[in-house]
């Protein structure tokens, strides 16, 4: 639930970063955002920082995920200078699509903005435009964390392809909307007019994009993203997955209190019964003990078992037997 707070403030500020033009008319500068993106970026780091929090505090995140967080943002990281946008061509974004629908939306959203932070400082890509990529990449992720759970095989690498897909083109479209009303001019039928209505600067934005990268950097984006996430998705997909089994990254902490010792066994008694002045109540007698009999003290009678027989009984000699 904080995840899901700290994310749902964080889009709905980035949004405002990237659509503030079109509804505050902005001053004419050379380079777009060029004092309002540090701000941003200083904005942006806290925000990552919380999502981490609140995704511990809830769960999503543990210390082994914390691992795996840095290893796949040096990976990605290391995929983007492959393809360092030539021709569209972008390495980075498919991992980031497979490992955010494997470890979820918060995962992804942090993945995002740490890949494209660690790939700009390894390509000397820092600059007014860093912090807008870095959102529009979390954005990527999160997205990616949100598609249905149930969709496996073959349907899930479709339905991930057709996102890599459209967010190729979302992700273009963005990066060209932090930029646009600063640099497109003042007197084409493309530039930004402020103060016009917000549907005529749309028009006006959208003829843009289709003409400058729509047709050319963006599809190359998605042609890449198509073709990595078909051949290698279900591959990265697999170990992906292995890994957070054999990490247990869901598996809740549970402590239990040490078991306490087994309480001994009650000692058996004998039965009630009668007993003679003195002797021990039935609940102390050994087991196997029974109570005297009150005529064990009678001497048995003649003839009884436990006489012996006459044979074998001492007989008195007589005068005449001398």
């Amino acid at each position: 639930m904080r995840s899901a707070v700290v994310l749902t403030l964080a889009s709905v500020a980035g949004v405002a970063m990237f659509c503030w033009p079109l509804f505050l008319p902005p001053s004419a500068r050379g380079m777009a955002h060029s004092t309002d993106a540090p701000l941003l970026f200083i904005l942006v780091l806290p925000v990552l920082l919380a999502v981490v929090l609140a995704e511990m505090s809830s769960g999503g995140i543990d210390v082994k995920a914390l691992a795996m967080l840095g290893v796949l943002s040096a990976v990605n990281a290391g995929l983007r200078p492959l393809g360092a946008g030539t021709a569209g061509i972008e390495t980075v974004f498919f991992l980031l699509v497979l490992a955010g629908r494997v470890f979820g939306p918060g995962f992804g959203f942090v993945l995002g903005s740490t890949s494209l932070f660690a790939s700009a400082l390894l390509t000397a890509g820092v600059g007014p435009w860093l912090p807008f990529q870095m959102l529009a990449s979390g954005w990527i992720g999160l997205g990616a964390g949100l598609l249905p759970r149930r969709v496996t095989g073959r349907a899930e690498i479709a339905m991930l392809a057709g996102y890599g897909v459209l967010v190729a083109y979302l992700f273009g479209f963005l990066m060209n909307m932090w930029f646009w009303p600063f640099t497109a001019g003042t007197d084409t039928q493309l530039s930004f007019v402020a103060g016009a209505p917000l549907l005529e600067n749309l028009h006006r934005f959208a003829v843009f994009t289709l003409v400058t990268s729509t047709f050319g950097w963006d599809t190359g984006r998605a042609l890449t993203n198509l073709v990595a996430i078909v051949t290698l998705g279900p591959a990265v997909l697999a170990v992906l997955r292995r890994a957070a089994r054999r990490a247990a990254f869901s598996a809740p902490v549970r402590v239990t209190p040490a078991s306490a010792p087994p309480k001994p066994a009650p000692e058996k008694t004998a039965p009630p019964g009668d007993r003679k002045p003195g002797e021990p109540p039935p609940e102390h007698r050994p087991v196997g003990v029974t109570a005297p009999s009150p005529y064990d003290d009678v001497p048995p009678e003649r003839g009884s078992p436990a006489d012996p027989p006459d044979s074998d009984r001492p007989r008195a000699t007589t005068r005449t037997e001398r």
